[in-house]
């Protein structure tokens, strides 16, 4: 069998820095899981790449440039606001209401 690359100990660390836990069962598949794309990795790096020159853009289609629409503001009209409002599960005032990601109460909680 080949040199163990990560174990079930160094993927549970891992995975208590990222708040996830793992069943028994789940911590196996992930640990072979990962022991696979880090052999994966390991056979990428014995690639002779001397004479392949390095990649500086994805596609052809780009030539280097930003491809994006300008970010500016545009007035809707009142129809379009109603429409999108519609879809909305939730509303206040006019505007859509979406549930607080930052706490600002001071508790803890």
């Amino acid at each position: 069998m080949a040199e163990e690359r990560i174990n079930a100990e160094q993927v549970q660390h891992v995975a208590g820095l990222a708040k996830l836990a793992f069943t028994p069962d789940e911590l196996g598949t992930f640990t072979g899981q990962l022991e696979k794309i880090i052999g994966m990795f390991e056979e990428l790096s014995t690639v002779d790449t001397t004479d392949v020159p390095a990649t500086m853009r994805l596609s052809d289609d780009t030539l280097g440039e930003n491809n994006l629409r300008p970010d500016k503001a545009v007035k809707s009209d009142e129809a379009l606001r109603q429409a999108l409002l519609a879809n909305a599960p939730e509303k206040a005032n006019g505007l859509i209401k979406v549930p607080a990601i930052i706490d600002e109460s001071g508790d803890g909680e």
